[in-house]
This record gives structure tokens, C-alpha cells and sequence, in this order.
């Protein structure tokens, strides 16, 4: 991708999602159960998260192709081969 722009770019999912719906998907890709445990006397924070792609697209033309899930699969998946391929150097 050829381009003059310089400066920081949100990429990533626009899909909206709250902190515990992440965590679902992480737990999901990982294969593992996740316990969630609430502070009730916590703050509360913001109801959720997404990434804005405005800038990227009008700068680079540019946007994502994937589901958050399928990005957070990859990653993890990546992820677990760098450790495997580290066990045995």
C-alpha cells in the first residue's frame, strides 16, 4: 500500500462490543471457560468499544475484511506458534 500519509490509524473490527462480550470470544477461541467476578461498588466505565476506520479508509482506502472473532483466531493462533516453535530452540 503505497502512500505519503503519516500518522496513527485505527484498525480493526468495527463491530461493537462490551468488555465481557470480548471476553466471551477470547475465552471461545481459546478453548477455555472464563469465570467472570463483579465488583459491584466499581465504577463503571463505558459500555463498549469499537474501532472507528474513517481515517484509514479516506487516507489509504483501506478496510478490514474480517470479524473481530476471525482477527482475535488469528492472532491466537500466531501466537500459540511462536510459543511451539520456541519450546523446541
Amino acid at each position: 500500500m503505497d502512500s505519503d500519509f503519516k500518522g496513527p490509524v485505527n484498525i480493526g473490527s468495527e463491530e461493537m462490543v462490551t468488555i465481557n462480550q470480548l471476553v466471551d470470544i477470547a475465552a471461545k477461541v481459546a478453548g477455555k471457560v472464563v469465570k467472570k467476578v463483579y465488583k459491584l461498588d466499581a465504577p463503571l466505565g463505558v459500555r463498549g468499544r469499537n474501532s472507528n476506520n474513517d481515517l484509514i479508509r479516506e487516507k489509504l482506502g483501506w478496510d478490514y475484511s474480517q470479524t473481530l472473532e476471525e482477527g482475535i483466531r488469528k492472532t491466537y493462533n500466531w501466537i500459540q506458534q511462536q510459543i511451539e516453535d520456541r519450546k523446541w530452540n
